[in-house]
C-alpha cells in the first residue's frame, strides 16, 4: 500500500501539504480533487519519486511497477503502433536480446528468451496495442503513420496508449481525457473499470471520476482529506461538514471576541488580572478553526444579447465540405432563441464541420443557408487561445472589445472568470491552458452573443469553472450548439441531441446513455458484418438484418427512455432532499436549538429529518427498482 505519514511539502516560497497523513490500499481507484495549484500534481510527481518530503515519511512497495502518462511526445519517424509498443521497455529489451541470441545462434538463451516472451504476454501484445489505439480512435491505417504526423492531442492519446499497454501495480492518471472526444471517452471508462490494479485519478470531469472511482482524496488547506464513494458523495459529505464547520467557525469567533473584550477590559486592573490571564491562555490554546469556503472562486454571468431575431439561422438541404468533398449532406436545422443542442457523433463524423459552418469558417457547399442579419454569434474553440495576444493583458484584452467602458467596470467584469488583483494586469505568456480559455470565455461573454458555439469548452477548466460555465449557460437566452466529452455539461444544458453520423444530421431520441448503447451496437453491428464479409459474399440479407437492428433499438430506447426519465427525476428529488437535511443538520448544531423556549422548533426539525431520511430511503429504493426493470429490458433485446 502506499503510505504517507506527517507529511510536509514545501515547493519554492509555497507549502503545499502539512502535517497531513493518508494511504491507498492495492487495488483501490482513488480520485484525486482539490482547486489548481493546491498540490495534486506534485503529489503524483512524488509517488514517482520526481519530488520529497521535506518532512514526514513516504513509502511504496519496491516491487510496484507504475505506469503513467508521459507529457512530452517528440516528432519522430516510429509508427503510432512501434511508439506505442517502445513503452514496454521490458518486452523490447527481451526483443533485442531475442534478436542478439539470434544472432549467435544461441539455443539456450533463444528458448529461455522465448519463454519469457511469452510469460509477460509479448506473443499478444502487437494485438493488444492494435486494440488500445482503435480505442483511442486511431484506425487501422493511421496506425502505421509516423508520431510525427499527428496533432498535439493526438500524440497525448499515443501516450495515453503507451501507459496503458504497461503491465502495472499502479496507474497515474493526470487529466487524461482533456483531448478526448466523447465516444473515445467512453471506451476509456469501460478500460479503466476493468483495471485491477491501484488507480490515482486527476480529472476535471464529475461523470468521468464517479463512474471510475471509489474513493476520493480533496486536497485542501495543506491537508489530504479522505472521503469514501465517488464525487457526487463526496460533494455531498463535504457540503455537510462544511455548512456543520461554518456553525463551529462562528460560535468559536463569538467566543474568541467574548474572551479577547474580558482580557482587554481586565488585563491591567489587579482586582481581575488573574482571570484575565486565565482567559488569555485560554485563547492561546484554543485551535483556531477555519471558516468555510462554499463559494465558487468564479462568477459567471451571460450578459443579455442586444436582440434575440427568430430565426437566428436557417438551414434547408444544406451540404457541407471541404473543397470537393463533402461531408454532410441534406442538413436541415433551425434555430431559434432558447435552442439548446448537443451534437453527437463519432470521431470525424462531421461535428466540427457543422459548427464551422454556423461560425462561418466555411460556405455552404448547396441549398438555403440563411443566418439573421441581426445574428451575433459566440465560438468558442480550443484553437482561439493560439490567437490571444501573450504579450497583453486580461485587462487589454478586453479594453479592445471596450474602449469606452470603465478601467473598474471591466476589472469587475474579469474577476469574475479568476483574473482579479495583478493577474489582471499580467502579461497572458506565462498563463496556464486553463487561465488562457478561461480569458477567451471572459471575451466571448462580454460581446452578449445570441447564439453560442461552443467545442469543446471544458478542456483545461477546472471543476469549478466548470460548474460555473454549466451554471451561466442556464440563464442563456440565445441559442447554443455544444460539441463536448463532459457529460455533466451536455445533460445540465441541452435539451435537445443531434446525431451527426454517415453524412447526416438528424435528431437524436434519446438521452446520453441511449447515445452510449448506440455506439455499443453500432460497434457490434460493424463487427458483425466485417466477419460476415469474410466469411461469405455480400448479400441483401445484411441489409434485413440492418433494418431489424434499427428497429429493435428504438423499440429498446422506447421502452426504456419512460424508466431513465423517472431514474432522472428521483434523482433532482434526491438532491433537493439531501441539501435540505444539510440545512436541518445546520440548525441542530445550534445550541440555542436545544433551549426550552425552542422545544417546539426542535421537535419539527427533528420531525421534519426523520421524514426526509425516510423519504430518501424510499427515492433509492425506487430507482434501484427501475435500474433491475432496465437491465431486465435490456437482457430480453440481448437474448432476442
Amino acid at each position: 500500500m502506499i503510505n504517507i505519514s506527517q507529511a510536509q511539502l514545501i515547493r519554492g516560497s509555497k507549502t503545499l501539504l502539512d502535517d497531513t497523513s493518508l494511504t491507498i490500499y492495492p487495488g483501490h481507484k482513488v480520485g484525486l480533487v482539490g482547486a489548481n495549484g493546491t498540490g495534486k500534481s506534485s503529489l503524483l510527481a512524488l509517488i514517482l519519486g520526481h519530488l520529497h518530503l521535506d518532512k514526514g515519511e513516504f513509502s511504496i512497495p519496491a516491487g510496484w511497477q507504475i505506469a503513467t502518462v508521459a507529457q512530452e511526445t517528440p516528432a519522430l519517424e516510429t509508427s503510432a503502433l512501434e511508439y506505442v509498443l517502445d513503452g514496454d521497455l521490458e518486452f523490447r529489451q527481451l526483443e533485442a536480446e531475442l534478436l542478439q541470441a539470434q544472432h549467435e545462434d544461441d539455443g539456450n538463451a533463444i528458448a529461455l528468451i522465448h519463454g519469457k516472451i511469452d510469460a509477460i504476454g509479448g506473443y499478444s501484445i502487437r494485438a493488444r496495442a492494435g486494440s488500445l489505439l482503435a480505442g483511442l480512435g486511431f484506425s487501422e491505417a493511421e496506425q502505421s503513420n509516423p508520431v510525427k504526423s499527428f496533432s498535439g492531442g493526438w500524440r497525448m492519446r499515443l501516450n495515453l496508449a503507451q501507459a496503458l499497454l504497461c503491465r502495472s501495480d499502479l496507474l497515474l492518471l493526470d487529466e487524461p481525457t482533456n483531448h478526448l472526444d466523447l465516444d473515445t471517452m467512453y471506451w476509456l471508462e469501460g478500460w479503466i473499470k476493468a483495471y485491477q490494479g491501484t488507480l490515482i485519478l486527476i480529472s476535471h470531469d464529475r461523470d468521468f471520476i464517479d463512474e471510475i472511482v471509489d474513493e476520493i482524496v480533496h486536497v485542501e488547506n495543506h491537508k489530504l482529506n479522505f472521503y469514501k464513494g465517488n464525487y457526487t458523495s463526496f460533494e455531498r459529505i463535504r457540503a455537510e461538514r462544511m455548512a456543520q464547520q461554518q456553525v463551529a467557525f462562528e460560535r468559536q469567533q463569538k467566543e474568541r471576541a467574548h474572551m479577547q473584550s474580558f482580557v482587554d477590559r481586565f488585563r491591567y486592573k489587579a482586582s481581575k488580572a488573574k482571570q484575565a490571564q486565565s482567559r488569555l491562555k485560554a485563547l492561546e490554546r484554543m485551535t483556531e478553526l477555519l471558516p468555510s469556503h462554499a463559494e465558487s472562486p468564479f462568477q459567471m454571468a451571460f450578459r443579455d444579447p442586444e436582440a434575440l431575431p427568430n430565426p437566428l439561422v436557417t438551414m434547408e438541404k444544406v451540404s457541407i465540405g471541404y473543397d470537393d468533398k463533402t461531408i454532410l449532406s441534406q442538413v436541415k436545422l433551425n434555430l431559434v432563441p432558447g435552442a439548446r443542442i448537443g451534437l453527437l457523433g463519432r470521431n470525424g463524423a462531421g461535428k466540427s464541420t457543422l459548427i464551422k459552418l454556423l461560425s462561418g469558417q466555411l460556405q455552404a457547399k448547396t441549398g438555403k443557408y440563411e443566418p439573421n442579419p441581426g445574428l451575433n454569434i459566440g465560438y468558442f474553440a480550443q484553437h482561439q487561445i493560439e490567437f490571444l495576444r501573450l504579450d497583453d493583458t486580461p485587462l487589454q484584452h478586453l479594453t479592445r472589445l471596450a474602449p469606452n467602458a470603465r478601467e473598474q467596470e471591466l476589472r469587475n467584469f474579469l474577476g469574475g472568470f479568476g483574473f482579479n488583483g495583478d493577474m489582471a494586469l499580467s502579461p497572458v505568456k506565462p498563463f496556464s491552458g486553463g487561465e488562457k480559455a478561461r480569458l477567451v470565455l471572459a471575451l466571448l461573454v462580454w460581446q452578449r452573443p445570441n447564439l453560442l458555439l461552443l467545442d469543446e469548452p471544458t478542456n483545461h477548466l477546472d471543476l469549478e469553472m466548470r460548474h460555473a460555465l454549466t451554471m451561466a449557460l442556464q440563464t442563456f437566452e440565445g441559442a447554443m450548439v455544444i460539441v463536448s466529452h463532459d457529460r455533466h455539461l451536455l445533460r445540465l444544458s441541452c435539451s435537445d441531441y443531434y446525431l451527426v453520423d454517415q453524412g447526416e444530421v438528424r435528431p437524436f431520441d434519446g438521452d446520453l446513455d441511449d447515445y452510449h448503447q448506440w455506439l455499443l451496437d453500432a460497434a457490434k453491428a460493424a463487427q458483425s458484418t466485417s466477419k460476415a464479409g469474410n466469411e461469405e459474399a455480400q448479400t441483401t440479407t445484411p441489409q434485413v438484418d440492418k433494418k431489424l437492428q434499427k428497429r429493435l433499438e428504438a423499440e429498446l430506447r422506447q421502452k426504456v427512455s419512460p424508466l431513465r426519465k423517472q431514474q432522472i427525476k428521483l434523482e433532482t428529488e434526491q438532491q433537493k432532499i439531501s441539501t435540505r437535511l444539510a440545512e436541518l443538520e445546520v440548525e441542530l448544531a445550534d445550541g440555542s436549538l436545544y433551549d426550552a423556549e425552542n422545544k417546539a422548533k426542535m421537535t419539527q426539525v427533528l420531525n421534519e429529518r426523520t421524514a426526509l431520511t425516510q423519504a430518501m430511503d424510499e427515492s433509492e429504493m425506487t430507482w434501484l427498482e427501475l435500474q433491475e426493470q432496465i437491465e431486465v429490458i435490456e437482457q430480453e433485446f440481448k437474448l432476442d
